[in-house]
């Protein structure tokens, strides 16, 4: 199967960048992956596409080596299985609440004698049955990542308990849910919020394993990465696209004193994905 980018970096002791993508298109997929992205985050907890569109989309994204880290929902087990088939290199499971919830995914994901995943081999992970049984198998435990997100308070006071649990290779926050569960919702510089990256990065500093975060800026991700993130996920591409439209209706607007009347809410600018720094 295809070496993960991610794991390679995290080996060497290097960052790893990571964009995620919403529109289901796989020219997307497949220009990040030729700019080099190191990984794409896909995320099906909050997105309505099939797993079969998931596929095309991980086909696309492998022209260029990037790693796909698919986020299904909470406790779709089954679901998180048959992305790592489709090729996801890691998997970013939501809304973890404790140590055993964690251990139940890395029991989907990896298998024995890690955990306890289904063997099939036919899918594109397994190069359609072309990679020979016992090879497969240690490449899927070496090459693909478990990557789990708090979101809750109570998970993040547990952090180090769930980073212990073998199988485990990543930690995140959550921050736009953990402000909402809080009470703070969009405060994302408030004080709880760096409490929980420390937090975290303290679990990760203890356990030997490692965390990822996302960023509004690249003055957040060196702050991030000063605090021991090995990797940091910034931007969508919905933002990137309403970025450019609204610099040319500014541009437009200025140079040529054409009017536009968009919606009220689409008049406003900037978004809770750009105000997390």
């Amino acid at each position: 199967m295809k070496p993960s980018r991610v794991l390679q970096k995290l080996r060497r002791g290097e960052r790893s960048l990571g964009v995620c993508l919403h529109l289901t298109d796989p020219a997307v997929y497949e220009m990040a992956g030729l700019l080099g992205f190191d990984a794409i985050w896909m995320d099906l907890e909050h997105h309505g596409y099939s797993v079969e569109t998931a596929g095309n989309l991980m086909r696309a994204a492998r022209v260029g080596g990037t790693d796909i880290v698919a986020r299904p929902g909470k406790g779709e087990f089954m679901r998180l299985s048959r992305l790592l088939e489709l090729g996801a290199s890691g998997i970013m499971y939501p809304r973890c609440d404790s140590p055993e919830e964690a251990a139940e995914v890395v029991r989907w994901a990896k298998f024995a004698p890690l955990g306890q995943r289904g063997f099939d081999g036919s899918g594109p992970d397994a190069r359609y049955t072309l990679t020979p049984m016992t090879s497969y198998l240690k490449q899927a435990n070496d090459e693909t990542f478990v990557l789990i997100q708090v979101e809750h308070p109570s998970a993040v006071e547990k952090a180090e308990e769930i980073l212990s649990v073998p199988g485990v290779d990543m930690l995140m926050l959550g921050p736009a849910d953990f402000s909402v569960l809080t009470g703070i919702p969009g405060e994302f510089g408030h004080a709880s919020i760096q409490a929980a990256f420390e937090r975290i990065a303290n679990a990760a500093k203890k356990t030997g394993k490692h965390w990822a975060a996302t960023c509004g800026s690249v003055e957040q991700a060196a702050r991030l990465t000063e605090m021991g993130a090995s990797l940091v996920f910034h931007g969508c591409d919905l933002v990137f696209v309403r970025q450019g439209l609204e610099q040319v209706r500014q541009r437009f607007s200025e140079a040529l004193g054409m009017t536009f009347n968009p919606l009220p809410d689409a008049a406003s600018r900037g978004s809770y994905l750009e105000s997390r720094s």
